[in-house]
């Protein structure tokens, strides 16, 4: 991986999960939906300031979307926040920079 890159998928931990969980609200307040289904499947990291996590999310059986969540360093004290998303996702569609 070359400095500020993207890592290799792989799949998703409980960590990851957790980071999932804590910006659900986010996601469903910003794209204006209800997810009774929010598992992370796999993740991408990139190191800048904290950790950028990109995190392909199942929320329904055939429907999946792509987060962009900032967790900042430990120094910071804050949790991590949603930056960005991409709805209309499949399971097959690969995790890239967005």
């Amino acid at each position: 991986m070359m400095p500020g890159g993207l890592s290799d998928t792989k799949p998703a931990t409980p960590e990851v999960q957790q980071l999932v969980n804590q910006v659900k609200s986010q996601f469903e307040s910003r794209a204006n939906m209800n997810c009774v289904t929010f598992t992370a499947i796999v993740y991408r990291t990139q190191v800048v300031a904290g950790t950028m996590y990109y995190i392909k999310v199942q929320v329904s059986e055939a429907e999946y979307v792509h987060l962009k969540v900032f967790q900042p360093l430990p120094c910071e004290n804050q949790g991590p926040s949603l930056e960005n998303f991409q709805t209309g996702k499949n399971r097959d569609d690969p995790l890239t920079y967005f």
